[in-house]
């Protein structure tokens, strides 16, 4: 009972809005740390005080990490996000010497940390997670459009500019830039002194490539997004009726308990009065003696 409410009670500054933008706020300070040990040769005592932050920063993100395994329980390894914040902090309590010195490079990785502490950037990644499939769709039909662009201009720009079109390597390299619309000018204008109507190529596949299927892409992601936030709110919903079923049992189980009391204490005090009771009737039943 007591274990359950002290879970409760942790649970809550865990989910406190004051406790996320704590972490938030140590994680920049943290970053910012990083940034300026970077002028540690030109900062006199550097080297102690940046080990000295070192140290606290590791402390408080591993008390961090304490709280929420004993607010969450065994459900803290359900999401994948707490995974990756123990595997960052666990990296922080291996030694930097040694064979493992090269891990200290790893601890920019505390930056990242700000993905899984706020919602909305959480919402983005997953998303980009989940557009994986639908973007290797449309990422394989960009890959025919460029193909084919390329096989027909080598066929048909080889002699005009074997530069640029000479083979289908190269060609490959112009549809490229092209696709990007980086200086595409400069990959039609030779072209074009000799075939004036070879613009309808070079539009139409720009067209093609860099507006409709990077449209294509985009929307993937855009749908994606809106599936996870859908799929966040849900989860967020069945995490709070949850949290108020939790809320209600314990009130329940303080309730049975305090029933449970009182109903003692009344057979007690029923017990006595039926004492009490027993020793007047006898009283009463005995002669009076002369």
């Amino acid at each position: 009972m007591v274990e359950g409410t002290l879970r409760a009670r942790v649970s809550r500054v865990v989910d406190a809005q004051w406790f996320q933008n704590t972490i938030i706020t140590v994680i920049v300070l943290n970053a910012v740390a990083l940034g300026v040990e970077t002028y540690r040769d030109e900062i006199e005592g550097g080297d102690a005080l940046f080990a000295t932050a070192e140290h606290l920063f590791v402390a408080f993100f591993t008390f961090e990490l304490a709280l929420k395994l004993y607010a969450r329980g065994p459900s803290f390894f359900r999401d994948p996000w707490n995974w990756f914040d123990t595997a960052v902090v666990a990296i922080a309590l291996v030694p930097s010497s040694g064979s493992f010195s090269v891990l200290r490079l790893l601890r920019i990785l505390r930056i990242l940390r700000l993905i899984s502490v706020m919602p909305q950037m959480r919402v983005i990644v997953s998303a980009l997670f989940r557009s994986v499939p639908g973007l290797g769709t449309v990422i394989g039909l960009l890959l025919i459009i460029v193909y084919t662009g390329a096989v027909l201009g080598e066929k048909m720009f080889h002699e005009t500019d074997p530069e640029r079109f000479g083979d289908l390597g190269t060609t490959l390299y112009s549809m490229f830039i092209l696709l990007t619309t980086e200086d595409w000018p400069d990959v039609a204008e030779p072209v074009l002194q000799q075939h004036p109507m070879a613009w309808i190529f070079f539009v139409g596949y720009i067209v093609v490539s860099a507006f409709i299927v990077l449209n294509l892409v985009i929307g993937v992601i855009v749908t994606s997004m809106q599936h996870e936030v859908s799929e966040e709110r849900w989860e967020e919903d069945q995490e709070l009726e949850l949290r108020q079923h939790e809320a209600v049992m314990t009130q329940l189980e303080t309730l049975t308990t305090q029933v449970t009391r009182l109903s003692a204490e009344v057979r007690e005090l029923r017990a006595a009065n039926g004492t009490l009771d027993t020793r007047e009737d006898e009283d009463l039943s005995d002669p009076p003696r002369a």
